[in-house]
Order: structure tokens, then sequence, then C-alpha cells
């Protein structure tokens, strides 16, 4: 199979490239570099046989002179939430990432009749009500209070795909959303599947170490470089919790997703994660990281951050249902990992993340 990843450079669309080139498939990708870091993943997957080209998602005629494909996995993003609000990036910049990047290779699909599988995110889903949920603390973590009425489409084991997607999402979120329902209309339209994987908090070695896009690799890097960290909001305890799965486990899904007959709208949407038994609270992993490389103070700060939310777990039931799905790397191979990585590159916080 011939296959196109968008932002091969960036973590996960490099941590996918390998995989598929060991898995026998043809990998071309393309890649703008503006990430911190993206750099050095080029030669590498170059000599693993992937053909990787410098290019940039926003300009539609770079994108149809791209070689034709089977099918298109858009990992290219401006992946944080605080994008466009933080002061730091524009918020025309966001858009032209993440929306108009998705309608350039839409375009590039509907010309080539190349499948498209997006990779979008947990974000899509609504703040207000996951802000206001109701949670109870147990082993230094938010989880949903078993005794209250919690909102339609979420239980203990997560949000299923029917959760709220109303807004506020975060600009970020909207982009997202905007482009799940443009690539699911555009493969409608012109005939080509379109297959959209709403992933949880992606996570393991390489990973890119910024707090708003790569939480685990930032924190267990500057723990072990004994950086400043901060638990941040809900009164400063570190509950909030996330669920964690490494890109690929991501590998099986697409697979099948690539020999998929036509399936019907609402089964080419799920959720990637690794569900409650992946999930961690930040005071969870920093006990973690004081049993890998030793105690490290960490401060309480009770301030609030834009769209932060207490407890986001995604339920993968559906793609277990209809790909047969499930994570299999456990959240301790991956922080094993991504301690391990750390380890062997003492500058990568400079190299991923400069000031």
């Amino acid at each position: 199979m011939r296959i196109l990843i968008t932002g091969i450079c960036g973590f996960v669309g490099s941590t996918l490239a390998r995989s598929l080139v060991a898995a026998g498939h043809q990998v071309t990708g393309f890649d703008n570099y503006i990430r911190p870091g993206s750099e050095t993943n080029r030669e590498p997957l170059q000599r693993l046989g992937a053909k990787v080209i410098t290019a940039d998602l926003r300009n539609a005629t770079e994108m149809s002179a791209l070689p034709a494909c089977d099918f298109v996995i858009d990992a290219a993003a401006n992946a944080s939430v605080l994008a466009g609000v933080d002061g730091r990036t524009s918020s025309r910049d966001l858009v032209d990432h993440n929306l108009v990047g998705t309608v350039n290779m839409l375009e590039y699909c509907k010309a080539h009749q190349a499948g498209f599988i997006l990779l979008s995110t947990s974000r899509v889903y609504s703040i207000a009500p996951l802000a206001a949920l109701p949670v109870v603390v147990a082993q230094n973590a938010f989880r949903p209070d078993p005794a209250a009425k919690l909102p339609a489409g979420l239980t203990a084991a997560g949000l299923d795909e029917s959760f709220a997607t109303t807004a506020p999402i975060s600009l970020y979120g909207a982009t997202k959303l905007a482009s799940e329902a443009l690539a699911l209309e555009y493969g409608e339209a012109f005939g080509f599947p379109v297959f959209v994987n709403r992933c949880g908090v992606l996570a393991g070695a390489g990973q890119f170490g910024r707090a708003d896009q790569g939480i685990f690799a930032f924190w267990i890097n500057a723990w072990l470089r004994r950086r400043p960290l901060k638990y941040l909001g809900f009164d400063g305890h570190g509950h909030q919790v996330r669920d964690c799965l490494h890109p690929r486990d991501l590998l099986p899904v697409l697979e099948k997703q690539f020999a998929a007959p036509k399936l019907a709208a609402g089964d080419r949407l799920v959720n990637l994660s690794g569900g409650a038994a992946s999930a961690m609270s930040l005071r969870q992993l920093s006990d973690w990281c004081e049993q890998r490389f030793g105690p490290h103070a960490v401060t309480r700060d009770g301030t609030p951050r834009a769209f932060d939310i207490p407890w986001i777990v995604l339920d993968h039931a559906k793609a277990q249902r209809i790909w047969h799905w499930h994570p299999v790397t456990p959240t301790s191979t991956v922080l094993e990992e991504i301690a391990r990585h750390a380890e062997q590159h003492p500058d990568w916080l400079e190299l991923s993340a400069p000031a």
C-alpha cells in the first residue's frame, strides 16, 4: 500500500512511518519542519526507506504536486489546546494549519481517489460539561463521582462518541471538529474512503517536550533534569487525569481501515485511546518519576489554565466493536520508554521546546 503521511517528521507521523515501513508499506511523507525537533527525524526515516519531502500543508500548489498514493494519514496539526489564544501563536495560523491544510489534503484525495484518515483529538468534546464534571479523589486522582448524575455519553469507562461537541471546545478543538465534518462530506461527495480517529493523549519516546502538547514527555524530561514543575489549577494538587496511548498501537486499526469495505457514516468515526486502564493524574505521574529518578519538588499553583478540565478519558468500546481493536502498550511501558529516551538525550527539552 502506498501511504502518504502529513507531518511525517513530527512525533506521531514519524512513529507511524517507522511502523508502516516495518509492515511492508511504501511510505512517503512531507513536513515543513516548523516544529522544533522535527528536523531530527528526517534522516533516520530516509535511512529506513521512507521518502521525505519538504512541503507545507497550507500551500495548495505544493500539495497538488505530491506523488499519488492509496491512503493519506493526516498527522499534521498545531496540537495545542492553547493555540491561537496563548499570545504566542496566531489564530489565523492555527486555522490555516489545522483546517485549510485539511481542505488541501482532501482536494488531493479527490484528485487521486485516495483514502483519507484524519487523526483527530479528544479535544473536540465540549469543555463546559467536562469542566463542571462532579469528581471525587481516589489514589491521588480525580474520577467521576459514582453517586452523581453524569452527562450523556460519559461513564466511568470514559467519553464515548456520542458525548457533546458543542462550543466551547477551544479554537484548536473547533478546527479539528470542522476538519472531521469536511472530511466525511468530501468522502461522500467524491467517493473516496474517509475515517476519523479521535485519539486520546499520544505519548512515547521521541515526543517533543512541551507541557501543552506532550505532557508525559515534558514532565518526565523536566523531572529528570530537576526543572521547575507546577501543578496548575484544581487547587494545585495535580489530581487532573488524562489517558495515554502509544502511536504505534494505532497501526492495527489503520491497516484494517486501508482494506475496509464501505462502512456506514456512523461507523467511520471512532475513539482510539488507552482508555481507563491507562489513565493517570499528574500526581501519579510524579509518584512514578520519584520512584524512577528520585525526589523533586513540584510547586502548587491553583491558578486555572484556559480550557483545562479535571478528567478526560476516552471510551474506545466502539473501536473494539468495529475494528476488534484494543491498545496493547501499557502506560508503564510508555513511561519507561520516555524515561530511557530522556536519559539518552540530555538536551531534549532545549531541542524540542526552546523558549
